[in-house]
C-alpha cells in the first residue's frame, strides 16, 4: 500500500511545485498562504502514509525545505513571481501541524 501513497506523493509535489512556479498562477478564491497550507498539509499526510517507518522530523524537515526552495525560486524574474518569506512559514505551519496529528495517531495506535 504504501507504493499507493508514494505514487499519490509524487504527483502531488509536482503538481504544487509546478503550479508554485507557473510564471503566471490562476487567481483562486481565498488568500494565497490558505493554498500554501492546504497543498503542504496534503504533502505532509501523504509523506507520512509513503514513509511510515521515516521520523516525523524529517519528513518535516525535506518539506518544509521544499517550500524554502519553491520561495527562493519564485524570486526568478523570469517567472513574474514573489519571494515571500510568510509563504514558507505558512507550509512550514501546515507541515508541523499535520505531522503532530499523525504522531497522536500512531502513539494512540501503539496503546491499544
Amino acid at each position: 500500500m504504501t507504493s499507493f501513497w508514494r505514487i499519490a506523493l509524487v504527483a502531488a509535489a509536482i503538481f504544487a511545485v509546478v503550479m508554485a512556479l507557473a510564471p503566471h498562477p490562476p487567481s483562486l478564491p481565498s488568500s494565497d498562504k490558505n493554498w500554501h497550507m492546504l497543498a503542504f498539509a496534503t504533502l505532509a499526510l501523504l509523506a507520512a502514509l509513503a514513509y511510515p517507518r521515516e521520523p516525523l522530523f524529517r519528513i518535516g524537515e525535506h518539506l518544509s525545505f521544499l517550500g524554502a526552495l519553491i520561495e527562493v525560486l519564485q524570486s526568478i524574474p523570469a517567472l513574474h513571481r514573489d519571494c515571500d518569506i510568510k509563504d514558507w512559514i505558512a507550509d512550514t505551519i501546515a507541515i508541523a501541524a499535520v505531522l503532530l496529528v499523525v504522531r497522536l495517531v500512531r502513539r494512540g495506535r501503539a496503546a491499544t
